[in-house]
């Protein structure tokens, strides 16, 4: 079964809402054309609700770059899924390595998130990766299958197989290191292989994305790899010709070329 490629970027903590929607006129105009590959666009929150209205017409879909498990309370500065299916959402990244070092993210905590993701009707795109120092210690493919193991326990076939997953090695991100690709293809097969076993279907179906400091002259090699489908793009994601460069090697891939 063939797995339509996607392409996210994730802005993190950058562009202003007036900078948000320039980058998003932008990039429109370069995939407009694109019609074999998913594209999807992850800025801070408070541009998100302008860029939905923004992309309305085009073929970019809307991401936020987190959620709190929780539908309403007591949570001061969280956001939860209901609140960004209302502004337009389709997806939300769930358990960046970057939440998981820097807030506090755990292993029962990335579980939960994802729940409520697909409970708002949101596509989760579920991060997972090792660090420099897991890697060193060949620890990679047990800490990657824990991570996975928790993002997806509980979940029935039906729900599972709407998963996105995006193995980044933490080692990678913002670095301008990239795993090679048949590192990247490693990992993302141990990943295929350990979905197989919970549920066929669902390995077949759910898209692989990996990111690591992806850019738009590694990506069609990345892209070429078996179990690689897509891309979790950051700092290249900031420049409309970098990410279009990216999403059209994977337009490429769908091909055959």
């Amino acid at each position: 079964m063939a797995r339509r490629p996607l392409i996210a970027g994730n802005w993190k903590m950058h562009k202003t809402v007036a900078e948000a929607l320039a980058l998003v006129r932008d990039l429109k105009r370069l995939v407009a054309q694109v019609r074999d590959c998913d594209i999807a666009v992850a800025p801070p929150y408070t541009a998100l609700f302008p860029v939905a209205k923004a992309i309305e017409d085009s073929n970019l879909r809307l991401a936020a770059q987190e959620l709190f498990y929780e539908n309403k309370g007591a949570f001061t500065g969280a956001v939860c899924g209901p609140m960004l299916e209302e502004v337009g959402c389709h997806y939300v990244i769930v358990a960046h390595s970057e939440r998981r070092q820097l807030f506090g993210e755990t292993l029962v905590t990335s579980g939960k998130r994802v729940k409520a993701a697909f409970a708002a009707g949101l596509t989760p795109i579920f991060c997972i990766g090792e660090t420099l120092a897991e890697r060193q210690a060949n620890d990679t493919m047990k800490i990657v299958a824990a991570q996975l193991d928790a993002g997806i326990e509980g979940l029935p076939a039906a729900t599972l197989r709407r998963l996105v997953v995006a193995y980044e090695p933490v080692w990678a991100i913002g670095t301008g290191v990239v795993a090679t690709p048949q590192q990247a293809q490693e990992v993302h097969q141990m990943i295929r292989e350990r979905l197989r076993a919970r549920d066929p279907e669902a390995a077949a179906t759910i898209p692989l994305l990996y990111g690591g400091s992806v850019k738009a002259d590694n990506a069609k090699e990345l892209l070429a790899q078996t179990d690689i489908d897509g891309a979790l793009v950051g700092g290249a994601s900031l420049d409309a010709e970098s990410f279009a460069g990216i999403v059209k090697a994977a337009s490429v891939r769908t091909r055959g070329q």
